[in-house]
């Protein structure tokens, strides 16, 4: 059988929606592949790691009164080949038994394949109705940005690797903490729902991350018992959840704010980088020290080899000083991950974690704790 595609594209933009899942390494060879069926005017990628299954859809012509394929072959391969293929060129697909050539011009390749049969999908359970949401994909991409670096990363307190999403009522709430930070923000929802808590895997929010469009195109989240369902933009991302019970971030919320000053964002930010260019040595630690004081943040760190970096950035702050270590790296994540122009930062006392806040939207929290020297 032969198909005959007018226009790469077709075939290789989808594929790298659904090729982000994929490990490099597998137990199960099939896993490194992705499903392809082809036929009825239609194109359907599928891959999946056994806790998420990413699936894209494409209609065109070039899909129609063809043989129908339906196969499995090498993510990685099939994706650098058509990467590499001239723009606008036509591309043949051919299968033959266990193998598929893959024809563009002069150029001719043979890709092994394995069965569509053997590949494993995400079988739907019975489940009870879950809830259903929708928020365009440029609200819904610009919060989990705001929260997403304070998940943890293998840690062995398995429900921190991953987001909370906290319904509660017509109020989606997105919580994520590793102990040493906690981020969490706010979204207003269309209607009202019965209390429930999901905590998305980190694998499965940075993919989303990366796919959401900044746009006001619709994202609908579906929430069931076992897993959640992401659809947009003729993509479907179907993740397991974690299992297990968030912790009580609410008793990490500080109830006064009794030293408070506002501070340009990217004035902040660029002094932290260019710190970080001699706290970098500095493995060990990371540490960058903040001295807040006669209307400036004094900001200064040092490495392993006595080097020296220090920055001053104004602000209007005339309260008792303050004097407090923290991890630059963390710093420089949560402000390079806001698009406010102006930061509100409090401390309850002197020896308390530094809250930061947006003038403008008091729904985002992000608490970062600071480090004992």
């Amino acid at each position: 059988m032969k198909l005959t595609i007018t226009d790469k594209d077709l075939l290789l933009k989808p594929l790298q929606v659904v090729s982000g899942i994929v490990e490099r390494r597998h137990t199960l060879p099939i896993l490194s592949n992705v499903l392809i069926e082809i036929g009825n005017g239609k194109l359907t990628y599928v891959t999946t790691d056994l806790e998420i299954e990413a699936e894209a859809v494409r209609y065109s012509p070039d899909f129609e009164n063809q043989e129908i394929l339906r196969t499995t072959v090498s993510v990685r391969k099939f994706l650098d080949i058509l990467r590499a293929l001239p723009t606008d060129t036509h591309v043949e697909l051919t299968k033959s038994e266990n193998r598929l050539q893959i024809v563009s011009g002069k150029s001719r390749f043979n890709l092994q394949l394995l069965p569509a049969e053997d590949f494993p999908r995400m079988i739907k359970e019975d489940e009870p109705d879950g809830i259903s949401y929708t928020l365009t994909q440029q609200v819904f991409k610009k919060h989990l940005q705001r929260v997403q670096h304070a998940m943890a990363q293998q840690d062995l307190r398995y429900y921190l690797n991953g987001l909370l999403l906290l319904i509660e009522q017509d109020r989606l709430t997105m919580v994520a903490t590793d102990t040493h930070r906690l981020a969490l923000t706010s979204i207003p929802l269309e209607n009202t729902f019965e209390a429930s808590e999901t905590i998305v895997p980190r694998k499965t929010i940075l993919e989303l991350a990366r796919q959401l469009e900044d746009s006001e195109k619709p994202v609908t989240i579906e929430v069931f018992p076992k897993k959640i369902c992401f659809r947009f933009s003729d993509a479907v991302l179907i993740s397991k959840v974690i299992a297990g019970k968030f912790i009580d971030f609410s008793n990490a919320l500080p109830e006064d704010r009794t030293f408070q000053f506002s501070v340009n964002r990217l004035k902040l930010l660029h002094a932290l980088q260019r710190i970080a260019i001699i706290s970098s040595t500095n493995d060990l630690f990371r540490s960058v020290r903040l001295n807040i004081a006669n209307n400036k943040i004094s900001i200064s760190a040092r490495n392993n080899e006595q080097e020296e970096a220090q920055e001053e950035v104004e602000i209007d702050y005339d309260q008792e000083a303050i004097d407090a270590s923290f991890n630059i790296v963390y710093l420089i994540e949560v402000l390079n991950n806001l698009d406010s122009d102006n930061l509100t930062c409090s401390f309850e006392s002197l020896r308390s974690g530094i809250l930061i806040t947006l003038p403008d939207d008091e729904r985002f929290k992000h608490i970062l704790m600071p480090m004992r020297e």
